[in-house]
């Protein structure tokens, strides 16, 4: 869903996608990628991305089949392989290169793990003083996390690379479950756009059905629309409720990939805290407008 939005919205150049392990191996990822790609008409490349984590040393978890289904897609029919090419540049470098191509235009969209950016930035570290913005879609800050008590799952899944992001010179925006927990499109809704949409929508519906029956215990009959979040606030951040402070990402212990925001004007000891650059968290959302958004965009209203 979020990608059919970038990919319709008239104000955005989607200028390249790239992949990263996480609702399934990056060989998979990669493989849904240009899937999509194809089926959507999609001109931007795509750059295959990391298959492990910023720290290789942390142990891999087992990839999210009950949510994601096992081919990362919802178990539609999706062919084992695509007849399309991927960038030849791993996707870190292909950020390095657009940012360097484009300074100060280029806005990154990361909803899943940070890794990607995290490495991006480890090549090059001058790239954050060229980058317009990144938005996240990530972390939670005064609501429950979603693969712990305190952890959300992108951040969780990469902490380290996480922490990186958020502490990086550049400007983030933290679209975290304060928001997205809280927008939810019912199958019916979607349903509708599928009758209307043609075979695009009817695909994105098609994948979305097992996403909606996993959320069966938490939204009646619908799901919640994280990614989709994050492409809404480059277009319409009047949106958005936020606050500014520094942010950071446990990493390691019980709280492994917890995300925590330091307000400005709150003053503390002198701590690890200090000097941190001041970034954007989400804390609220106008929910109906963000998905009737949605629906116009994909719907091309």
């Amino acid at each position: 869903m979020a990608l059919l939005f970038l990919h319709r919205h008239p104000d955005i150049d989607l200028l390249g996608v790239t992949t990263v392990f996480g609702n399934a191996s990056v060989d998979t990822t990669t493989r849904n990628a240009l899937f999509l790609k194809r089926e959507w008409n999609i001109p931007c490349p795509v750059a295959r991305g990391a298959s492990v984590t910023f720290d290789p040393s942390r142990q891999e978890r087992p990839w999210p089949t009950f949510v994601h289904g096992h081919n990362g897609l919802g178990d539609i029919e999706v062919p084992a392989t695509i007849d399309l090419p991927t960038d030849p540049r791993p996707a870190y470098q292909f950020i390095i290169d657009t940012v360097r191509a484009n300074p100060g235009e280029v806005r990154l969209v990361a909803v899943g793990r940070m890794t990607n950016l995290a490495l991006a930035l480890k090549h090059d570290p001058e790239i954050a003083k060229l980058v317009k913005d990144v938005v996240i879609m990530g972390g939670n800050f005064y609501v429950p996390g979603n693969v712990t008590p305190v952890a959300e799952a992108n951040i969780h899944g990469d902490p380290e690379a996480a922490d990186a992001v958020m502490t990086a010179s550049w400007k983030v925006v933290v679209i975290g479950l304060d928001v997205t927990a809280v927008t939810t499109m019912s199958r019916t809704y979607l349903a509708d756009m599928a009758k209307v949409g043609g075979p695009s929508v009817q695909l994105l519906s098609d994948l979305s059905q097992s996403y909606i029956d996993f959320y069966g215990h938490i939204v009646d009959d619908g799901m919640m629309v994280h990614d989709s979040c994050a492409c809404v606030y480059v277009v319409a951040p009047e949106l958005f409720d936020a606050i500014e402070g520094a942010v950071r990402v446990v990493c390691g212990g019980i709280a492994d990939g917890q995300t925590i925001v330091k307000p400005n004007g709150r003053h503390f000891p002198p701590n690890e805290w200090d000097d941190l650059p001041s970034q954007i968290v989400c804390t609220g959302i106008r929910s109906e407008a963000t998905i009737d958004l949605i629906r116009d965009v994909i719907l091309g209203k």
